[in-house]
């Protein structure tokens, strides 16, 4: 059979790359919690497997794991239920002290632009009154987004088990995708993938654990209120890469912003998260993750964004895993290696421009005429 030319590949890769994006987009009501469930079930599989060699029944040695998901999540949201008891018991407080701030902001506006108060409260009016408006229209969007959370909430414990139930028939699907002579390359990408996501995700979960305790632990230590309640949303905020951790540390500053009149609280917050945050990356969490794969920082960037474009916050969080098995694949195809190249952090020990071949020629002038030289 007579190979493709080059440029005819690359056309058809960039042609399946479009067309997954568009499958994504799409279909990604469908697809994200079936992702999300095949990532937590591979992270279930030791569970599972120490249930299965102790003789337990398969049905329940599955049905077990997804219960410890299931009251982990129900405890987060109790958590989250109770420290939202404590701001609402709060709110005259806090209604006061926001007005407080708002009434310095405007004397500093005023300061430095010359507007006087009344003006920028009649703006905030007619601003608040846009926005109610804008808020009212949106109501139903809100409602149809709550219930696709219901419904994905709903939908991951039964895609869980069934994966793991048909994991056996996944797998020779699989291998039956390949020619046998190629299936060790198969095994070793299964046996990669699921090292890799296991090691991710429960990292993830120690990760969670420690910076709420740092976090929350040190706030607590210099008298900050709400300071587990910030520790908390700081570390699960910050399971989303380089985005989640900016909008913890806003959300971190108005809850502070809230609860105090005064302004050292909030460079407190901020530098207990810069000090946390650089001990979670340059010691903590390469120490406990261990992932041989390395992704750029400028395809994790990416892959954050377009991830939260396809399917939201659940596409920013399974960015960076989705991104790792890709890579493995990639280094272990041929005709994919170039995909596995730019994904990666390996940077060439010399630039390939200054490689033999790709040297610009020189011009020697002799008298017989002009030549090419290296």
């Amino acid at each position: 059979m007579k190979e493709l030319p080059l440029t005819v590949r690359r056309s058809i890769e960039l042609l399946g790359v479009m067309l997954v994006a568009a499958i994504l987009i799409l279909g990604r009501d469908i697809i994200m919690p079936v992702i999300m469930a095949f990532f937590i079930s591979i992270m279930l599989l030791p569970i599972y497997r120490f249930l299965r060699r102790h003789k337990i029944p398969e049905s329940i040695s599955i049905i077990l794991p997804i219960l410890f998901v299931l009251i982990f999540i129900a405890g987060i949201v109790w958590f989250f239920s109770a420290q939202i008891g404590i701001l609402v018991d709060d709110f005259p407080q806090i209604k006061q002290n926001v007005a407080n701030h708002l009434q310095s902001l405007k004397e500093w506006i005023k300061e430095i632009s010359g507007v006087e108060i009344t003006k920028q409260e009649d703006f905030i009016k007619t601003k608040s009154d846009d926005l109610l408006a804008m808020g009212g229209r949106a109501a139903s969007g809100a409602a149809v987004t709550l219930s696709g959370v219901f419904v994905f909430v709903g939908l991951l414990p039964i895609y869980i088990y069934l994966i793991l139930f048909y994991k056996d028939i996944l797998l020779r699907f699989t291998f039956m995708w390949f020619k046998t002579h190629d299936h060790p390359k198969v095994k070793e990408v299964v046996f990669e993938t699921e090292s890799i996501i296991k090691s991710y995700l429960v990292g993830l979960l120690i990760q969670i654990t420690y910076m709420t305790i740092l976090l929350g632990g040190l706030l607590m230590l210099f008298g900050i209120k709400h300071a587990l309640l910030i520790g908390v949303i700081f570390a699960i905020l910050n399971l989303i890469p380089y985005v989640g951790a900016l909008i913890g540390n806003v959300i971190g500053v108005l809850l502070t912003l809230t609860s105090s009149t005064e302004l050292w609280p909030v460079l407190t917050v901020l530098g207990v998260i810069a000090a946390v945050q650089f001990l979670d990356n340059n010691i903590l969490m390469p120490r406990i993750v261990g992932s041989k794969v390395k992704i750029n920082a400028l395809f994790s960037i990416l892959g954050v964004l377009i991830g939260g474009a396809i399917a939201g916050v659940s596409g920013m969080f399974l960015s960076l895993p989705i991104i790792a098995v890709l890579k493995i694949i990639f280094d272990r195809t041929e005709s994919f290696k170039q995909w596995g190249v730019l994904l990666g952090d390996e940077r060439p020990s010399k630039s390939p421009m200054s490689f033999p071949k790709f040297r610009k020629k020189s011009l020697v002038h002799t008298k017989s005429g002009v030549i090419d030289k290296e």
